[in-house]
């Protein structure tokens, strides 16, 4: 177990926020402490921003964008910047691994894929040669045209705790090669991406004002999505967050991306081995401890198979191993903190209420004294209109959910508010694209979770607006233009 004693963090300016292209001292003196999810102990403790310290960093997002270089650069030189962005993300990896392993109780062997996100900003960067950003047309008169797609402006990025250094990258890269600038708002349980990127980018000397950075409580956060100079927020996190969000941006017409939560299904159709997919379903339910939106926790087989499976899936999710993050042997890590163990505990505690079965887990591991930890957990006979089945836990807590038919198995899928992510285990691919053609979600997997954010992500219903990643991920940092001409500039070929 990780010693309280032996903790370090490499963040070079924690009592600091990053804005206009300087490390500048907060407006007040409150502390935000982050504490190590294995050993409990503080690790790192950063400045807490309040309202002067918010419209400081967007005025000069503003002032760069309306002024500054960064928007009248081509999209080339823009390019330029990020790839140098991407050469020293890809640098520092070991610290963001180091630091999202603590803060959020990630697997350190997983953890170490977080350099990965350098090449969110080289992609991004390569869209500057391949993406049309001025399409020729005509008009309905017979005159030429031009769609023109332009930065959208300043960009409020409101980031989560769970998977922080991934989200900053595709909210990041695409606001910069469109010719955004950017207000990152850290999170406050995991600012350490955030202020790594900072020191990146006062290292190579990005342009002022084009990123700053802070890290701020939700009272203070929402001065940046009400702030009129902001044009545009997207945010990563909870639904009802989201709808606050939503609501705001709706008064002043800002734009918004939402990328919320989830309660996603799987159906496991009669074909397929129910074993294989116990097995498929708990290595990848103890990603993160279940602290993922799109982690498949609704299990819907037919009632013939219901028993047979939960008997399957407790034994396989059983025999994760929790422990240590950063112990190589280990195959679980604990929740991200104490009020996030609290949540699992009390939706564990009301499954149980309502009369679901708890065929394994439920508590938290007896080796273990210390560290946010709790057991992989399954329910069996979990009715979908209970509270285990409706609500997103965030956490490795499994429902199995019996259905009378494939039919009635689509229907419970799509009996609820999200529509994040989604699974159908057959062996038919045929089948397969049938059934996930019928389920309301961003993304279909075939036989496991699947997700990829370089073909797109997002959610349909309640799991958010708009896509990230991908082209798509680049449209929502866009404004189109229509120009139509007496001739067509000599600049179009």
């Amino acid at each position: 177990m990780a010693d309280g004693a032996d903790i370090t963090h490499p963040i070079e300016h924690p009592d600091r926020f990053f804005i206009d292209g300087e490390w500048v001292a907060p407006s007040g003196e409150g502390k935000i402490h982050v504490h190590d999810s294995a050993s409990e102990e503080i690790f790192l403790s950063v400045a807490e921003a309040l309202d002067a310290d918010v419209d400081k960093a967007v005025a000069a997002a503003r002032q760069a964008f309306d002024r500054g270089p960064w928007p009248r650069m081509s999209h080339r030189e823009r390019a330029q910047w990020m790839n140098r962005i991407a050469d020293e993300w890809a640098l520092c990896g070991e610290d963001i691994a180091d630091t999202w392993t603590r803060e959020s109780g990630v697997l350190r062997t997983i953890a170490g894929s977080a350099a990965y996100s350098a090449e969110t900003f080289r992609y991004y960067a390569s869209l500057a040669e391949s993406f049309q950003w001025e399409e020729p047309t005509t008009s309905q008169t017979g005159q030429p045209a031009l769609r023109v797609r332009e930065p959208v402006g300043v960009v409020g990025a409101i980031v989560p705790w769970n998977g922080t250094n991934g989200i900053i990258a595709y909210k990041v890269a695409p606001a910069l090669i469109a010719g955004c600038t950017v207000v990152l708002k850290a999170s406050p349980e995991a600012p350490a991406s955030a202020y790594i990127l900072a020191e990146i980018c006062h290292k190579i000397g990005l342009p002022k004002g084009v990123i700053n950075v802070f890290t701020a409580e939700r009272e203070v956060s929402e001065r940046l999505v009400r702030h009129p100079d902001v044009d545009k927020i997207t945010f990563t996190g909870s639904t009802a967050a989201g709808r606050r969000i939503a609501s705001i941006c709706g008064e002043r017409i800002a734009r918004v991306t939402l990328e919320l939560g989830g309660k996603s299904p799987a159906v496991i159709l009669d074909d397929y081995d129910l074993g294989l997919a116990a097995e498929q379903i708990s290595r990848n339910a103890g990603l993160l401890t279940g602290q993922v939106c799109s982690s498949l926790t609704r299990l819907i087989v037919s009632r013939r198979r219901h028993d047979e499976f939960v008997d399957a899936l407790s034994s396989t999710f059983s025999k994760v191993k929790v422990g240590d993050p950063f112990d190589p042997d280990t195959q679980m890590g604990p929740l991200a903190m104490a009020r996030q163990r609290d949540r699992v505990e009390d939706y564990i505690a009301k499954g149980q209420a309502q009369g679901a079965k708890l065929a394994t887990g439920g508590g938290r591991p007896a080796h273990l004294n210390r560290g946010y930890f709790i057991e992989p957990t399954v329910f069996g006979n979990v009715d979908n209109s209970w509270t285990i089945a409706q609500e997103e836990i965030f956490g490795p807590v499994l429902s199995v959910i019996p259905a009378d038919s494939e039919q009635q198995a689509i229907d419970i899928a799509n009996d609820t508010i999200y529509g994040l992510n989604s699974a159908v285990f057959t062996n038919d691919p045929d089948r397969a694209y049938a059934v996930g053609r019928m389920i309301r979600a961003g993304t279909v997997g075939h036989n496991e979770r699947k997700t990829d954010f370089k073909v797109g992500f997002g959610g349909f219903k309640q799991s958010g607006l708009g896509r990230e990643g991908g082209v798509d991920g680049l449209m929502p940092f866009l404004e189109a233009k229509s120009m139509i001409f007496e001739a067509m500039p000599s600049h179009v070929k």
